[in-house]
């Protein structure tokens, strides 16, 4: 192993083609991951932030935040359910919002809550929200009146809190009675009454939503918090694409590692020959091809790591990158593992070399 790390401190350019090419599918790695990221927190931000266990739908809404509507007799219902500890009203109304001393529109989320999500502070006064830091990229300060859809509906700014968007649009979190307000004034086609929110945010223990759903005899759809997140529009048809171009990337970055060291593997053949000659076991003829690997993915991590952070520093803020710890570990795990498995490629080459013959071909 000592010697294959060597090699690698006295002949770097033998390796530059690997190190460059990994390096690059290192950035791609992590601009798919940061784009998979940056699109999954910043579109269920809003829900996962909720600390409810279940979120309770009208049945027809089709598991939709903006198609439900629950009354308050159907809350009723669901406050008595046996189980249930703590409800709450939430509604969600996507629109655009005239930010002071910015010409362009910003996307905002106007959601309605009784019961404070994580990171959120209590339900502010009427007419005042909480901006999630998103809106801070469309220009949005403390103390601001965003307008508020056609109608231009005012909502002021009391405070920040963070990733809690919904469908990349930044969150604006009001009172109920506020959301309804700019709701009918904005959307008067979906009109709502004072008792009616589009979902419920339900505590309790037990069967949530079997007991939920019966005793509203199917008025409800009932999902947890993790159902809801992948019923979001999108969110799940993200995951799948992407994640299939990500594994398809590690693949490559195997198919790589393996054909460049079996090649490294050929052209040393007399030298492995004459290493065996004079007593190296196979296993550590092997274990130097493996180091040199890892190195290898290791170098080109470091330096892909470098440009991805780069590219997301230079990219403009709509892009809904964003590289987080989590994702380096990833990466750094699917290099290493698939530079092990590349380089297990040449452990047949390695263990059938003979002596005798490598030397002999070489003279």
């Amino acid at each position: 192993m000592g010697l294959a790390l060597r090699e690698l401190r006295r002949r770097p350019s033998r390796f530059t083609v690997a190190t460059v090419v990994l390096t690059f599918l290192t950035l791609l790695l992590l601009l798919l991951g940061g784009l998979l990221d940056g699109l999954y927190l910043g579109s269920t931000g809003a829900i996962r932030a909720q600390q409810a266990d279940v979120i309770v739908y009208s049945s027809n809404a089709r598991d939709s935040f903006l198609r439900s509507r629950i009354d308050g007799e159907l809350r009723s219902v669901v406050e008595g359910v046996d189980g249930v500890s703590e409800v709450g009203g939430l509604g969600v109304l996507l629109l655009g919002g005239e930010v002071p001393g910015n010409d362009e529109i910003a996307d905002v989320a106007v959601i309605g809550f009784e019961t404070p999500p994580r990171g959120v502070p209590d339900v502010p006064a009427a007419g005042r929200a909480w901006a999630d830091e998103r809106l801070r990229d469309a220009g949005v300060d403390l103390g601001d009146t965003i307008l508020v859809g056609p109608a231009r509906s005012p909502i002021v700014v009391d405070g920040f809190v963070d990733d809690t968007n919904y469908l990349l649009q930044g969150g604006l979190w009001v009172d109920l009675d506020t959301w309804r307000a700019t709701q009918n004034a904005n959307r008067p086609d979906a009109f709502v009454a004072d008792d009616v929110v589009q979902v419920l945010v339900v505590s309790g223990t037990g069967d949530l939503a079997g007991a939920i759903d019966g005793a509203t005899a199917g008025a409800t759809s009932t999902l947890t918090r993790d159902e809801a997140v992948t019923a979001l529009p999108g969110v799940r048809e993200q995951n799948a694409t992407f994640s299939a171009i990500i594994y398809s990337t590690i693949a490559v970055v195997l198919a790589v590692v393996g054909l460049f060291f079996s090649l490294l593997t050929l052209e040393r053949t007399a030298l492995y020959g004459v290493l065996k000659a004079v007593g190296a076991r196979t296993r550590t003829l092997f274990g130097g091809v493996v180091a040199q690997a890892v190195t290898v993915a290791l170098i080109a991590f470091l330096l892909g790591s470098l440009l991805a952070l780069l590219a997301g520093a230079a990219l403009p803020a709509g892009i809904p990158l964003q590289l987080t710890t989590g994702r380096f570990a990833f990466t750094l795990v699917a290099l290493v593992v698939a530079a092990v498995l590349g380089s297990a490629i040449s452990l047949r080459r390695v263990i059938r070399i003979d002596p005798a013959s490598a030397i002999g071909s070489a003279s």
